[in-house]
C-alpha cells in the first residue's frame, strides 16, 4: 500500500477539508483520506500509486492549489503496532 501526501494551498476550515476529501473519494480508488487545513496537508492511503496529473486536476477543479505530492510505503500505526 502507498501513502500519498498532498500539500494544498487554500484550505481555511473544516468544510474545506471535507470538500477535498469528498473529491478524492469520488475520483480515485482509495482506502482512506484525511485532511488538515491547519497543516495544509491531505493524506491518502491507496493500494496503488495515484496519477499525479489527475490529482492536480481534481484539486484545481475544486479551487485549491496543489503545491507538492510525495509518496511513500504505507506504515501501519496503531495500538498493536510493533517497530
Amino acid at each position: 500500500m502507498i501513502t500519498t501526501t498532498l500539500s494544498i494551498d487554500g484550505m481555511m476550515c473544516g468544510m474545506c477539508e471535507a470538500h477535498i476529501n469528498d473529491v478524492i473519494r469520488q475520483n480515485f480508488n482509495i482506502k482512506k483520506v484525511s485532511s488538515s487545513f491547519k497543516k495544509g496537508v491531505t493524506t491518502i492511503v491507496s493500494e496503488e500509486s495515484l496519477d499525479k496529473d489527475s490529482l492536480e486536476k481534481a484539486i484545481a477543479d475544486t479551487g485549491y492549489r496543489l503545491i507538492e505530492i510525495t509518496e511513500e510505503e504505507y506504515k501501519k500505526r496503531g495500538l498493536f503496532f510493533k517497530r
